[in-house]
């Protein structure tokens, strides 16, 4: 199979969708103009590293796998368990690299082990705690079975976080998510080499806006002294998440409004995940054989991860805007 890096949105999530679907189905894949609309166009290190132990724990033929490869040659074997230690060398993100692998590590004939080092909290990413708590939590749902342990946090420039998720085989089950009808709202506000008033801050900002907006909140705070030095707060509500990350100059309370501001749209719109969860949904939806969600809006992204899943997988979503201004996608 051929597919155009450059489709939609046209960045990563297409070499990520499409790896973990080839290795799935068994189905080789060449990538041409991968990322090509980038500042930096081809394969970030983060990418390459993904493939790589894609390419390991199918036993796949690659060619092109390499930093700046605007081009990648994908022919996977049989997917198998085991332990593998990943050190992504730079705060790139291990949220998206674990992203690329669990959709295909739930296949494997026994549990796949996965320790990795980088980012766990970097810009353009979900943050880790949002992959526990929000993507983690509805994909069980389904019937995934995978936990995620954070070891400790690596923030961007530093890096250095360290995650270990375990996946054992799954079986997928069709569920709707029509409606989020969580009322608490949890959180994690963290810090890490910086005086302890950083998370607090940040967890005192959102939670004066959330309890204005009418919603219970529960932030725990995470004070640490990690080597990557950085701060960041996740709320979620189910389905719904939100992501404040620090960065020099800019204020705690600032981030925690970031934070509330982000997830207050998804809550309020009634919808039943948020536009973030979306498009992660895609590829279980059709290896489960089915299910539904509504949501604000369809992303590129979402667009993007429908095509590349129906070229591997014969499904096909519809896609129907409702009288209340919501979206809804089913199979």
């Amino acid at each position: 199979m051929l597919l155009d890096g450059s489709y939609g949105e046209g960045g990563g999530q297409i070499l990520r969708t499409a790896a973990a679907l080839s290795a799935v189905t068994g189905e080789p894949v060449e990538i041409i103009n991968i990322r090509k609309g980038r500042p930096k166009p081809g394969l970030a290190i983060q990418h390459v590293k993904a493939v790589e132990i894609m390419g390991k724990i199918c036993d796949a033929e690659v060619e092109g796998c390499f930093p700046g490869s605007t081009s990648l040659s994908f022919k996977p074997g049989k997917i198998k368990g085991g332990i593998y230690r990943i050190d992504i060398g730079t705060a790139g993100s291990i949220p998206l690299l674990l992203q690329c692998l669990m959709p295909a590590a739930m296949y494997a004939s026994s549990p796949l082990e996965l320790v990795v080092s980088g980012g766990t909290d970097v810009a353009w990413s979900p943050s880790i705690d949002y992959l526990r708590f929000v993507t983690l939590r509805v994909l069980s749902r389904l019937g995934y079975k995978c936990d995620i342990r954070l070891i400790r946090r690596g923030y961007y420039p530093r890096g250095g976080g360290c995650v270990r998720a375990v996946i054992s085989p799954s079986s997928l089950e069709k569920v709707d998510f029509n409606e989020n009808t969580c009322n608490l709202m949890k959180g994690i506000s963290h810090s890490s080499g910086l005086p302890p008033h950083v998370a607090q801050r940040q967890a005192a900002s959102a939670e004066k806006i959330l309890l204005q907006e009418g919603y219970k909140t529960e932030i725990t705070l995470e004070i640490n002294e990690y080597t990557s030095i950085g701060s960041g707060i996740t709320l979620w509500c189910f389905a719904a998440g939100g992501i404040g990350l620090g960065m020099p100059g800019l204020r705690a309370e600032k981030v925690g409004q970031d934070a509330a501001h982000s997830i207050l749209p998804e809550l309020k719109s009634g919808s039943g995940v948020d536009i973030f969860l979306a498009d992660q949904l895609i590829p279980y939806m059709a290896l489960a054989g089915g299910g539904s969600f509504t949501t604000r809006m369809i992303t590129p992204h979402t667009k993007t991860n429908i095509w590349v899943t129906e070229k591997f997988l014969d499904v096909k979503f519809n896609i129907e805007e409702m009288e209340n201004g919501l979206f809804k996608a089913h199979l």
